[in-house]
């Protein structure tokens, strides 16, 4: 009779360790896809940054030299 029910104990285990691993693996899947987006979502905002810093630059660039040099400081500035 016991080894009857450690057999028990033993199929109830894998039964229980089975559905745990498909819990993980839908789990695993899930976080993979998230992953993806997470991803492309960073990859996106990484290129409108560059595009943005290349706007920049290039007004930047259009300011009239003497503008920069003559501009008095704000006296938020020196706070």
């Amino acid at each position: 009779m016991a080894y009857s029910d450690t057999i028990d104990q033993i199929a109830e285990r894998v039964d229980h360790l089975l559905l745990r691993h498909e819990e993980l693996q839908r789990t695993n899947a899930l976080l993979t896809q998230q992953v993806q987006a997470l991803s492309l979502e960073r990859d996106q905002l990484k290129s409108r940054l560059a595009a943005a810093r290349a706007r920049v630059d290039a007004l930047i660039e259009r300011l009239p030299t003497s503008a920069t040099t003559a501009a008095p400081a704000s006296p938020e500035a020196s706070a």
